[in-house]
């Protein structure tokens, strides 16, 4: 079994690692790669609020899915209930970033819809964009392929949503377990986990790892999958990218996250699965510490990540001395309201030029 010490390390790397692209990536996002570098310049440091940058839904279901784990010792089934739980008070509390796909799930759960049929039939980012904190905390591939599936199936349920997330499962597992990244290795573990019912993703990750053995940059890769104008919401252009950024710079932190975010579009999320990934592999002390200095938090602060991170390393070693961290719900509210007002300055801000 792992050592404490080396689970931790993946673990809590992964968590931040995924607050620290989100935070870098999220004033970026749903700005083309033309007009990114004019409006905000080069993706290298906060400049969400006065240098400082914060977190969105992408972390915070990283966060909500650990919680979970701790709560339920990984038993699956007890799994799924504790993030649905999460996922309705997560709601309850006015998020000010949510994706449609899940916001529909989130109001069936509300309406006393089971967690095993509450998902919606989309491929959007929403289960992959949480699903490296997976690959980071489990050794043993069928429990880790099995809630990823669960945590997908609470809010998607197109298939290619779950195809979506345990590729990225996967990549953070290869990344934070093998010394040498084999981008062929990955993708045979990927082919014996999702099937031929799983080719079309398989073909784009194929084509991946093929433009990174040509040392093709992730921009120029991003060109030719036709993903010009920026990465979408739909998470067959999302993972491509994602992976693509990992192979390229799998022990450099800072260049993968900026990397995805020079392709525009939904920068956060690319940035943060990035980010989990490398994460992952590289630990806290891989991460820029500027990046996650620069974090302005309440209450789910960079400490509160990193000791919710650390609690779940515990738990799957001794799940009866692990205790996830409380949050202040008050807090949280008057945070978000905070953020939302923040992200209306952006959106009024992007009205002007330079264009």
């Amino acid at each position: 079994m792992v050592g404490l010490f080396e689970l931790e390390h993946r673990v809590v790397g992964c968590l931040l690692g995924t607050a620290a692209g989100d935070a870098i990536g999220l004033p970026y996002e749903k700005l083309s790669r033309r007009r990114l570098s004019r409006l905000l310049g080069t993706p290298d440091r906060h400049r969400f609020l006065f240098g400082r940058g914060m977190i969105s839904d992408d972390t915070e279901h990283c966060c909500l899915v650990a919680e979970s784990i701790i709560v339920s010792r990984s038993d699956i089934d007890a799994f799924t209930i504790e993030f649905a739980r999460r996922l309705r008070c997560w709601m309850a509390l006015a998020p000010a970033g949510i994706g449609r796909a899940t916001l529909r799930a989130c109001v069936k759960l509300w309406f006393g819809v089971s967690p095993t049929r509450s998902g919606v039939y989309s491929a959007a980012n929403g289960a992959a964009m949480r699903s490296a904190f997976f690959g980071a905390v489990f050794d043993d591939l069928e429990t880790m392929i099995a809630l990823t599936r669960a945590s997908c199936h609470v809010t998607h349920s197109d298939p290619k949503a779950e195809f979506a997330a345990i590729a990225v499962a996967l990549a953070a597992n290869h990344a934070s377990r093998t010394d040498t990244i084999d981008g062929q290795g990955y993708l045979l573990e990927l082919e014996r986990t999702i099937g031929e019912d799983g080719t079309e993703l398989l073909d784009l990750l194929k084509r991946a790892v093929s433009s990174v053995a040509d040392q093709q940059s992730t921009l120029d890769f991003a060109s030719e999958l036709g993903i010009e104008s920026g990465v979408t919401g739909y998470a067959y252009h999302t993972v491509p990218i994602a992976v693509h950024a990992w192979l390229s710079h799998p022990d450099d932190f800072r260049v993968a996250v900026m990397s995805v975010i020079e392709c525009g579009g939904d920068a956060d999320t690319t940035a943060a699965i990035v980010g989990g990934i490398v994460g992952a592999r590289v630990g806290t002390a891989g991460i820029p510490q500027a990046w996650l200095d620069g974090i302005f938090e309440w209450p789910r602060s960079v400490r509160w990540i990193e000791n919710l991170g650390r609690e779940c390393a515990k738990s799957i070693r001794t799940p009866n001395d692990a205790t996830a961290p409380r949050l202040n719900y008050i807090g949280t509210l008057l945070r978000n309201l905070f953020f939302l007002a923040v992200v209306l300055i952006h959106g009024f801000r992007r009205l002007l030029p330079p264009y």
